[in-house]
């Protein structure tokens, strides 16, 4: 069929290559029982393709229902599509039929289909495969023959990778895909579609059609229209109402249209690279000091055990023992911040709150002796763990019968 007879019967104006391909590809489709999904961005006019494609369908004679999915309550969707029975929930006072029965034999538009749950998409893609389904509630199948043609405004491809969309239902409804063009790869269209508006709302409202100068079309067409065709008929009523001039110059449209797209969205924080590796919480902040704790932990065991396989001369004992000590006063010093950092109900830990820790060079001159070493350290693993000898090896580092040994060995209460 000529295609500027299926443009005037429907309403569509322009007159670029991607549209006109678009509407052949929904003639040739339609005799077909083939699927049918309709992309592309908003206030596109994708509405218009699925009543292309039943008008020249067998199905012309039959029901034609569309349903937006995104309007409908998830909670409800299921009883939409495909009923219920009285009883199934809270509020089904009687038996309801769904679209997809009273559709039968006709053809069903569901637009949004991005905005489905996955439990809906579930049972629709079993009425695709097999024509059947289920009302809520009941547990007898009922069969449909209907014609399925979808459309959405999301990238389906990215929500099948994010797990929003299922992708066996994708590449079922896919199996014939029709592109609508967004308004700004249409320029030629952009008057066109102007001066249509312009004669609807001037007969609409009982006044003389707006009309542009030269300036003012040069302007209209390299607007990038982000709402496209929804956005140009919304600005072409807004400028017929307010405007008394009916020679709408640049000067003038330009009152009506947004300086810069970008300005208009909601401004985002780049974090820069060294940002991306800093932490989002004083969670994940108390974590990783734990982690290196419990690092350091480990290199004061490993420390320790030589100290008690090795016999060393005393200038050299002596430097061990004090890098000892250093490190645990170390340790309590990361345990005061990490308590600090998390607590919910204090802001700051005032230096009163903070335990004494006593210098490093108090304790050089102590005993050297590697035997009462051994016993104070072992005296203060099993009073940390309150006598419990597993633990205590486990914090020194030996084994729980060395342990035992040793306890018996010194006499240790």
């Amino acid at each position: 069929m000529d295609v500027q007879k299926i443009k005037l019967r429907f309403g569509i104006i322009g007159n670029t290559y991607a549209l006109t391909r678009a509407i052949d590809i929904a003639v040739q489709v339609a005799p077909t029982d083939l699927s049918v999904l309709i992309t592309g961005e908003s206030g596109t006019g994708k509405e218009v393709f699925p009543q292309i494609i039943h008008q020249f369908s067998a199905r012309k004679h039959a029901s034609y229902i569309a349903v937006n999915c995104g309007a409908i309550p998830e909670g409800t969707i299921d009883s939409e599509l495909f009923g219920h029975e009285k009883g199934a929930f809270t509020g089904a006072l009687s038996d309801r039929k769904g679209y997809f029965e009273v559709a039968n034999n006709g053809t069903i538009f569901l637009d949004e289909i991005g905005e489905l749950p996955l439990s809906t998409q579930v049972r629709l893609l079993r009425v695709l495969e097999t024509g059947e389904f289920m009302k809520v509630g009941s547990s007898k199948v009922l069969k449909t023959n209907v014609r399925v043609v979808a459309a959405t405004n999301i990238n389906i491809p990215k929500a099948v990778k994010n797990g929003k969309f299922r992708e066996d239902l994708f590449y079922r409804l896919n199996t014939v895909p029709i592109v609508m063009p967004a308004l700004r790869e249409r320029r030629e269209d952009v008057y066109l579609l102007f001066r249509k508006f312009a004669q609807d709302f001037a007969e609409k409202y009982r006044m003389p059609a707006l009309r542009l100068n030269e300036s003012a079309q040069q302007l209209l067409q390299a607007y990038r229209w982000p709402g496209n065709i929804r956005q140009l008929k919304n600005i072409t009523e807004q400028i017929s109402i307010i405007e008394k001039e009916r020679l709408i110059t640049s000067e003038i449209l330009q009152n009506y249209l947004p300086t810069s797209d970008e300005q208009m969205l909601p401004a985002i924080y780049k974090k820069d690279k060294s940002e991306e590796k800093s932490f989002s919480s004083e969670r994940e902040i108390l974590y990783q000091v734990l982690f290196d704790m419990k690092k350091d932990m480990t290199d004061l065991k490993k420390l320790v055990f030589d100290l008690m396989q090795k016999d060393g001369d005393a200038k050299d004992l002596q430097q061990k023992k004090a890098m000892l000590i250093r490190k645990l006063h170390e340790d309590q010093e990361m345990d005061v911040v990490a308590h600090q950092s998390y607590s919910p109900s204090k802001a700051s830990v005032s230096h009163s709150d903070i335990p004494h820790i006593q210098d490093t060079e108090e304790f050089v001159e102590e005993s050297l002796s590697l035997v009462d070493k051994e016993i104070e350290l072992i005296s203060k693993a099993l009073a940390r763990h309150n006598g419990k000898r597993k633990h205590a090896a486990q914090d020194l580092g030996i084994s729980e019968r060395t342990l035992y040994r040793k306890i018996k060995e010194y006499d240790i209460n």
